[in-house]
């Protein structure tokens, strides 16, 4: 579990699919075990508290992202202005939502260079490519990577990079972009 603070009423959770098996749990239990998900999500909130030396109280709003490569993104903003006579009292109002995207962090342009020629030959041409905090990212949405079997990509991503935390919107927002789209066919043409 990785957890990151964005202010001093946010902050955001990220488990991998091995995090959430450790805990017990598989992805299906997210969406069907509403029970035990409030109980993993209570333990979450609290854990990240701790590490980040925030005290909770009053109302969470919860939003937790599945991302299908890299695992569970959850942003958490305490709503202050909801806090209620009990202090000690927590609220959480969570939505699930399904990311379609993938998204990969690379320690350096080699590898980016890599993977792209293993990519080219299964037909995938497409892609993004920003440079952020001194890593390259790679993002597929779900266009991008039609007709081809995500799970033969994230094998093929996961021997060069590791699924990023990130959200496509944060890398938008603050990465600089080194291709706007067919990086895969631009990263082939540039050096190879």
């Amino acid at each position: 579990m990785r957890v990151e603070r964005l202010s001093s009423h946010q902050f955001t959770i990220f488990l991998t699919f091995d995090d959430l098996i450790e805990r017990g749990f598989t992805s299906d239990d997210i969406w069907h075990d509403a029970a035990s998900v409030r109980h993993l999500f209570s333990e979450m909130m609290y854990d990240a508290s701790d590490e980040l030396d925030i005290e909770l109280d009053g109302m969470l709003l919860v939003q937790v992202f599945m991302m299908q490569a890299q695992g569970m993104h959850i942003l958490v903003t305490q709503m202050n202005d909801i806090v209620g006579e009990d202090d000690d009292f927590i609220e959480m109002k969570v939505t699930l939502d399904e990311s379609h995207e993938l998204i990969f962090l690379f320690d350096d342009i080699e590898n980016l260079i890599h993977v792209a020629s293993y990519l080219s030959p299964m037909g995938i041409e497409n892609g993004q490519v920003y440079y952020l905090d001194n890593y390259y990212y790679m993002l597929f949405e779900e266009d991008d990577l039609s007709g081809v079997e995500k799970e033969s990509i994230i094998a093929v991503m996961s021997e060069y990079s590791q699924s990023s935390i990130l959200t496509s919107h944060r890398l938008k927002e603050y990465g600089k972009i080194i291709y706007e789209n067919q990086a895969v066919k631009q990263l082939i043409d540039n050096f190879y």
